[in-house]
């Protein structure tokens, strides 16, 4: 059932993108230790012996080891985790946004890759490939089957190494190899473009250390174009998050200088803060404030911020600020509901753990932790409604999520009767031809819904609410789960 579902990453983000972070990055550990439980610890230690002294083959003392750290954190909740080397190597490129592969944004369909776009100037680009063609093999490898990170991991490597890729172009009817030689790539976490006389659109696919200046240098693209601009659309949908200052400037380069933005609140003192429209909250060191350049009138202009089920934790911050502020109408789906804080602590100098540490609250104080922001306006995804949008995946359907610490309502059992109705329905539409199947428009294009109705609210046109989206309301955890935390 998973592989019908489509499921968007970059190639070489992967399941870091999917960790659906907001982190704070910390380039040393505590020093201070709690007090160790002894018994506990006499009880892993004689787990640790027995399995090495009864286990049927012989195991590995480090495995043991980080496995049990792995397991430890994880147990947390959905967002913590363990980075080995390799893991924690993979987790710096992703929040980079430089990576070593061949430059193509994929998704999964019909138990294979499907290429979205390739990524301008790539050896993918470079290739000839396309949007819409199909990857079948990675190398030897078949992909269908392989996970959608699996099918990441093949396509990585080192620089100047190759990979053949098998290509199904179905609107040639043919199937061939490509032999791509992979290098660094930059992701292009900032698209945008002006969408018509007087309206922008840009795209925020995930927060990342260049995404400030790279969204600063397209609103001076679009202001050159058009320097008579009467509205943006700021589009959020299917942003995962990443990092928290590059929100935080983001948010500010709407809002009033030292407005509220987000604050956090967790056990350590540095959890407990409140970040502002202030370039001392999101300049990085040394380099000045990135929104000096910001064209003078993206400030005040009107404001519509896209967002869905998709749209998470960094992506949640800013579209909470701007609603809270009033800035902006929102519009789309209610998002995903991360509101965590994850810090990532070294461990050593290739190790580390990344450590939920604070929850997050919008300006107003609520905190969106398993229930998401709820849009001013909710909008359908197409004309005719949203059909799959009871079977993607939010907080709250993860297990061990951490609650909102603010009272939550239990799930309506309409909430399973929809996804029952959309599963049938997703089985209904596999039996059909693929030319037959319906497709989701490209997000930017002139056949794109929801772009199409945040013109309108911007042009003060009618809008084609949804008649069908309701309020999910975050969903309660049995009372064990609750008094641990």
């Amino acid at each position: 059932m998973g592989q019908k579902l489509k499921i968007a990453g970059w190639i070489g983000v992967g399941v870091v993108a999917g960790a659906l972070t907001t982190v704070s990055l910390q380039t040393v550990a505590r020093g201070a230790m709690a007090p160790l439980p002894l018994e506990e610890i006499q009880q892993l230690s004689a787990v640790f012996g027995l399995i090495k002294s009864d286990y049927v083959e012989p195991v590995d003392d480090r495995k043991l080891i980080t496995d049990a750290i792995s397991g430890m954190v994880a147990s947390l909740d959905p967002h913590s985790q363990y980075f080995d080397k390799k893991s924690f190597k993979e987790f710096k490129e992703g929040t980079s946004g430089k990576f070593v592969g061949v430059g193509i944004e994929i998704t999964q369909e019909d138990g294979l890759i499907k290429i979205v776009s390739p990524i301008e100037g790539t050896p993918a680009d470079r290739a000839g490939l396309k949007s819409g063609d199909l990857i079948s093999k990675i190398d030897d490898t078949a992909v269908r089957g392989l996970s959608l990170s699996d099918a990441v991991k093949r396509m990585r490597g080192e620089p100047n190494t190759s990979v053949q890729l098998t290509i199904l172009r179905r609107s040639e009817n043919r199937s061939f190899p490509v032999t791509i030689t992979r290098e660094e790539i930059k992701t292009q976490s900032v698209k945008g473009k002006l969408v018509e006389p007087g309206y922008a659109w840009i795209r925020l696919s995930q927060f990342q250390e260049r995404t400030v200046d790279d969204f600063v240098r397209k609103a001076e693209e679009i202001t050159r174009q058009e320097p008579h601009l009467k509205g943006l659309v700021l589009d959020l949908r299917n942003d995962p998050g990443g990092l928290l200052d590059a929100a935080v400037a983001i948010s500010a380069a709407f809002l009033p200088d030292e407005s509220v933005v987000v604050s956090t609140n967790g056990q350590l003192p540095e959890s407990k803060s409140t970040l502002r429209a202030a370039p001392e909250y999101y300049a990085r060191r040394g380099q000045g404030d990135p929104l000096k350049r910001l064209p003078a009138q993206f400030r005040g202009l009107p404001l519509v911020v896209l967002v869905n089920e998709g749209s998470a934790s960094a992506s949640e911050i800013v579209a909470g600020a701007l609603q809270d502020h009033k800035r902006a109408t929102i519009m789309g789906s209610q998002t995903f509901g991360k509101g965590s804080v994850q810090t990532v602590r070294p461990l050593g100098p290739d190790t580390g753990i990344k450590l939920t540490t604070a929850r997050y609250y919008t300006p107003n104080g609520t905190s969106i932790q398993a229930r998401g922001i709820v849009p001013d306006v909710m909008i359908d995804e197409t004309a005719e409604g949203d059909p799959y949008a009871a079977l993607r995946l939010r907080e709250a359907d993860l297990e061990k999520h951490l609650t909102n610490g603010q009272g939550e309502k239990e799930a309506s059992a309409e909430r399973e009767k929809a996804r029952e109705e959309a599963r049938k329905r997703l089985e209904d539409e596999a039996t059909k031809p693929h030319a037959e199947r319906p497709k989701l428009p490209e997000y930017g294009s002139d056949k794109d819904f929801q772009l199409a109705q945040a013109l309108n609210q911007l042009k003060g046109q009618p809008v084609q609410a949804s008649k069908t989206q309701v309020e999910r309301p975050a969903e309660k955890k049995d009372t064990a789960d609750d008094a641990s935390e």
